[in-house]
């Protein structure tokens, strides 16, 4: 059974571990207390939660991309005809390359929040620690 600490939850969750304390102390998240005193979420406890505080869909209309990451946008670098923008969205950054037309009429500037929508045919998943990978559909 896959068990996390406070701190391990907050930061797959995107939030402060005291942020997930209230969380535990409100009854919203289940959590138990280890040999040590200390609390500890489950894994599929911690899932379930992740789960149903997802964002939903809502300015953006309807699309099939599921895959939304809301940041900030940190650097543009344009030249005549593209633009390359980074999006730190938590503590991950995404990469988008586009037509400069299209970052200009989006008005991407450093320090504008942004939504990476993501739909892919190739999702690598890997597990931190684990040699083997996994590609899925």
């Amino acid at each position: 059974m896959t068990t996390f600490r406070i701190s391990e939850a907050a930061a797959l969750l995107g939030v402060s571990s005291d942020t997930v304390r209230r969380w535990v102390d409100a009854g919203r998240l289940a959590a138990e207390r280890d040999e040590h005193g200390h609390r500890r979420v489950r894994g599929a406890e911690l899932a379930a939660f992740a789960r149903s505080q997802v964002e939903t869909l809502d300015d953006a209309g309807r699309s099939s991309a599921r895959n939304r990451f809301r940041g900030i946008v940190t650097e543009v670098l344009r030249d005549s005809v593209m633009a390359q923008v980074e999006i730190a969205t938590g503590p991950f950054r995404v990469v988008s390359l586009m037509s400069r037309q299209a970052a200009d009429e989006l008005g991407l500037e450093v320090g504008v929040v942004a939504v990476a929508v993501i739909k892919s045919t190739n999702v690598v998943v890997e597990i931190p620690g684990h040699e083997r990978v996994a590609g899925a559909l």
